[in-house]
């Protein structure tokens, strides 16, 4: 009888054993359904948002600003209500699904891969007036201008794994300013005619790949609450790209605008508040309003367009949550979008 027993219980232990197994592989299974699930409606919600973008570039006349339609952000709304307006007859699935999200301009922030030019095909050197810029904005933000530097010299040192390397983006004329070339590492010269000595460099020594701010995290001085400063005023994109003066903040125009104060700046951003900049004639009286040295309006540092948008999604479905951040490019002739970079956080 106590054998029996014994029997029972070890079976009962095993049997327990593997319908607990059973119910965490389903549970798993549920779980990457629902992830999936998920992720597919992130993946319609950027489509949709890529469609605000080329619609608003179809109606802007070549401007952006921070009072257009892409400026709107969503707030958490379930995905029943947007089904339900364009009367999708399932849209009930959605009543447990829920969306929200914003656009950024990427080009509001100062990109960091400005920092390197390519005077001519195959050649890479060191922007010594982006240089400049970078160094004030570090300055603005209390932190160590020396950094400058370092942080160029990475750049360049990453461009010689980088595909794009010597492309630039489209303008609204048609023309670049350097032949796109595609190619991987191979090919080009790299040479500092500014006269930076930096063959001493352990940044020159490490080509790694400058794909986002948290980059700026293997270059030797910069530290995670730097970064976190740093943020919400640099970007990297894949391309050399100019300011855009509708959307950019006090700090950023302040750095790119050589002799312009942040207070300045900023009174320059308020007054933006009412009118915005329509081409480079508005920009230029602005200036001279602000009190700035009338110079011409570099077409390559100062616009009044963007073609680069940061898109910030995030969905909640059931206990599936998916944080997506994409980087999309707009082609300023055609106002097409390509997905250029993204980013999920599950």
């Amino acid at each position: 009888m106590i054998s029996a027993l014994l029997v029972v219980a070890l079976s009962a232990i095993l049997v327990s054993g593997m319908l607990w197994r059973q119910q965490v592989q389903i549970r798993r299974i549920e779980n990457q359904r629902l992830l999936s699930q998920a992720q597919w409606v992130a993946r319609g919600a950027l489509d949709w948002t890529r469609l605000i973008l080329r619609s608003e570039g179809d109606t802007s006349a070549g401007i952006t600003y921070l009072g257009g339609l892409w400026g709107v952000p969503i707030a958490k709304t379930r995905l029943s209500d947007f089904l339900g307006q364009i009367g999708e007859v399932r849209a009930e699935q959605g009543a447990a699904t829920y969306l929200s999200g914003s656009i950024e301009d990427a080009q509001a922030k100062f990109n960091l891969r400005n920092l390197v030019e390519s005077p001519a095909p195959g050649v890479m050197q060191l922007d010594m007036n982006q240089v400049g810029a970078y160094q004030r904005l570090l300055v603005s933000l209390g932190l160590n201008s020396q950094l400058a530097k370092a942080t160029a010299v990475q750049v360049r040192a990453s461009l010689a794994q980088s595909a794009t390397r010597f492309q630039t983006v489209t303008s609204t004329n048609g023309t670049t300013a350097t032949p796109q070339v595609q190619g991987g590492a191979t090919g080009g010269s790299f040479t500092d005619k500014p006269g930076i000595e930096d063959s001493n460099d352990s940044a020159a020594n490490a080509p790694l790949q400058m794909i986002s701010v948290d980059s700026l995290l293997d270059i030797p001085g910069y530290t995670p609450e730097m970064i976190a400063r740093l943020r919400p005023f640099v970007t990297v994109l894949p391309t050399v790209s100019a300011v855009n003066v509708n959307t950019a903040s006090a700090e950023v125009i302040a750095a790119v605008v050589q002799g312009m104060s942040v207070s300045t700046a900023q009174a320059f951003v308020a007054r933006r508040q009412t009118v915005f900049f329509r081409n480079a004639g508005d920009v230029q009286l602005a200036l001279r309003g602000a009190g700035v040295q009338s110079t011409p309006i570099d077409p390559s540092e100062l616009d009044v367009n963007s073609n680069y948008f940061l898109i910030h999604g995030r969905v909640q479905h059931e206990r599936a949550e998916v944080d997506r951040t994409t980087l999309v490019y707009r082609d300023a002739l055609t106002h097409t979008t390509r997905i250029v970079r993204v980013e999920d956080q599950l």
